[in-house]
């Protein structure tokens, strides 16, 4: 019977983790921020409008309370902005500062290096098969999310 580290899964999960231990580092060392910090940062980068906290939490795939964290330390060192949210009077918007922008730039400029860095081990063949398969898994992944949770539904019902 296969174990733990025989699931697709966990493999997955641990070079997402290997990848996120050396982005932290890197990012720590060149730009004096977290990963959470980073990821923040650069889902504000890569917005075409200020995020609400609830769409920056969703996006990044922590609990609110985490994101607010995340977000009142970079407002502190002034790398966010919040203004309000002109449809809802108890929103905040959050966008990067001008300093917040610039910062953006050289961590996007860093995580593309450490991208091309990380998939230069296979060949381009090699490469157009890992984005299939990514996809596969990822549509597959959701799938099973959605029979989760319809199966969730009727078990409520009984």
């Amino acid at each position: 019977m296969p174990g733990i580290r025989d699931l697709i899964s966990y493999r997955l999960h641990v070079v997402a983790n290997l990848l996120s231990r050396g982005a932290e580092l890197r990012y720590r060392r060149e730009f004096g921020v977290s990963l959470w910090e980073w990821r923040t940062i650069a889902l504000l980068g890569g917005a075409s409008e200020p995020q609400s906290l609830n769409d920056l939490a969703h996006a990044a795939g922590i609990h609110k309370s985490q994101m607010s964290r995340v977000v009142s330390g970079l407002a502190a060192r002034k790398l966010v902005v919040r203004s309000a949210n002109k449809a809802d009077g108890r929103g905040v918007r959050l966008a990067l500062s001008r300093s917040g922008r610039r910062l953006y730039e050289g961590l996007i400029g860093a995580a593309v290096e450490r991208d091309s860095l990380f998939k230069s081990c296979l060949t381009r063949n090699e490469h157009q098969i890992f984005e299939s398969i990514l996809g596969k898994l990822s549509a597959q992944a959701r799938g099973l999310i959605q029979q989760e949770k319809g199966t969730m539904k009727g078990q409520a019902t009984r």
